[in-house]
């Protein structure tokens, strides 16, 4: 009997140590609660509360996964948009802290951070893809936010506009006035970027001239204001706004036949000419390493914001072509994503 039992520990012990590790909410047994208020949802055609679709969508699903939080299973996602339309922000917060979530997210704009702080006091709350938490008044530090509010910062600098027009100007040689579109929120701080935008221009030999947007209603405003002032180009400065009235822009720069260089790389694979920005998925696949951090007790305050690191470059042929640019092999080399 005892070679038997000797047989079955050694079973045993084998299987044990083929049983996966568990993860935190497998072992608790928990069912986690995520609001996630963004200002676009992916698709115009879906329902205003369904969870979007796409590709930084499903980085932020693929995090939250790795660390062992399964929709449908442990963890239930609700989702929110306001759709560039920042005062609609405090509502669906207030929506959502109704559900009584164990984190809040507030993504790609500070207003929705702030709401989500608003109606949510006591509850963790991770930023996702927010250019100068610092400046707009969501953390007091990077290194120690303290408070309920932590997460994932976009960054924005001289050198990287500098690097825009750089870029610009590889794919129209011809140009020297470029128009920089730019959102100013009515409630919250919107970063000072003409400092950095004009510094960067100097070296380049390039004017230039600032068109500013205060609601979705006045893109083709700006846009016939670009074209009567014989703008050459046109550099969209880096805001949630922007990415909410995606399909908006991208016909209005097709009409009046802007090149555009696009702050994130879904406008170029949606149609748009160029991109040169943070690789915003990496952002959204972070939040399951804070979600984990949050759920196992971390308190937020306590861990450290993270700001983007890497960049990438796409490039759409087709739309150069339509635009009557010759794109140099040069330049393509350098993308790491071009679209034939």
């Amino acid at each position: 009997m005892k070679p038997r039992a000797a047989t079955l520990s050694a079973i045993l012990a084998f299987s044990l140590f083929l049983t996966p590790v568990l993860s935190h909410s497998q072992q608790s047994g928990k069912v986690y609660r995520i609001g996630y208020l963004s200002t676009m949802r992916g698709r115009s055609e879906i329902d205003a509360h369904q969870c979007q679709s796409g590709h930084y969508w499903e980085a932020l699903v693929q995090g939250l996964q790795d660390y062992g939080y399964v929709r449908g299973q442990n963890l239930i996602l609700d989702c929110r948009y306001t759709e560039g339309y920042e005062e609609r922000a405090a509502a669906l917060a207030a929506e959502l802290a109704a559900l009584k979530p164990d984190l809040l997210l507030g993504v790609s704009s500070a207003p929705n951070v702030l709401a989500a702080r608003a109606a949510a006091p006591s509850t963790p709350i991770l930023m996702v893809n927010i250019i100068d938490p610092v400046g707009r008044g969501l953390v007091p530090s990077i290194a120690h936010p303290g408070g309920t509010i932590t997460g994932l910062a976009n960054t924005f600098s001289q050198a990287i506009v500098g690097k825009q027009l750089q870029l610009l100007k590889a794919a129209v040689p011809t140009a020297t006035r470029i128009a920089i579109l730019s959102f100013v929120s009515s409630r919250v701080p919107t970063p000072g970027y003409r400092g950095e935008e004009g510094a960067a221009a100097r070296p380049l030999h390039l004017t230039l001239r600032w068109y500013y947007i205060y609601s979705p209603e006045d893109l083709a405003g700006a846009f016939a204001a670009m074209t009567k002032a014989k703008e050459h180009a046109v550099l969209i400065e880096p805001n949630g706004f922007f990415f909410a009235n995606r399909d908006r822009i991208l016909a209005l720069a097709a009409q009046h036949r802007l090149p555009t260089l696009y702050p994130t790389s879904l406008f170029v694979t949606a149609g748009g000419l160029m991109s040169y920005w943070v690789d915003e998925a990496a952002l959204y696949r972070r939040v399951g390493y804070y979600a984990d951090k949050i759920f196992k007790g971390t308190n937020p305050g306590d861990l450290p914001v993270e700001q983007a690191t890497t960049f990438e470059l796409a490039i759409n042929l087709k739309t150069a072509k339509s635009l009557g640019l010759t794109i140099p092999q040069s330049l393509r080399n350098r993308a790491d994503e071009v679209i034939e």
